[in-house]
């Protein structure tokens, strides 16, 4: 911030998101796709108990949280999320299937954010009943996608027993 403004410089402004949609379309889901790449479809399926979720229910949380929170939130467009039904879903649903649907909003979600205007960072909006700035938004969606990347790993390396080899030079 400079003496004179209270709002951040674009430039700061411009690193975050640009750090946000590394983590978010390189990052978190290159894991997730090394992660698919060992599971069988219904692997992917599998939980614990009754009261854990699937990997396919993740990705299906993933697409929902993150078209909720920034493609609808920050981007405008009509929010038709049923978010209870990404975790009622037991359907095995392909893992291609459900990968290529976090891939499309990974790409909608990039989209908002490239063109999302630096000086708007602080503006308050309500996203899932909540009063929150764009920057807490993006903030969440990244830390969000985080956990649950960190989720889908544990699951399966628990499912496949193996070295998922994420940092192999």
């Amino acid at each position: 911030m400079t003496p004179s403004s209270n709002s951040p410089s674009e430039e700061v402004v411009r690193a975050f998101i640009a750090q946000a949609c590394q983590l978010l379309t390189q990052e978190y889901l290159g894991k997730i796709e090394r992660c698919i790449e060992e599971l069988s479809d219904e692997q992917v399926w599998w939980r614990a108990n009754p009261e854990s979720n699937s990997i396919g229910n993740l990705l299906l949380h993933l697409s929902g949280n993150s078209n909720q929170w920034i493609v609808c939130g920050l981007g405008g467009a009509p929010d038709q999320r049923r978010r209870q039904e990404e975790f009622d879903e037991r359907c095995v649903i392909p893992r291609g299937e459900l990968l290529a649907g976090l891939k499309s909003t990974l790409a909608e979600v990039e989209k908002v954010l490239i063109r999302f205007d630096s000086d708007r960072i602080l503006e308050r909006r309500i996203i899932q009943g909540m009063e929150v700035t764009a920057l807490e938004a993006i903030f969440h969606v990244t830390e969000h996608f985080s956990m649950h990347t960190g989720q889908i790993i544990l699951l399966t390396k628990q499912l496949t027993a193996s070295d998922l080899h994420f940092y192999d030079l």
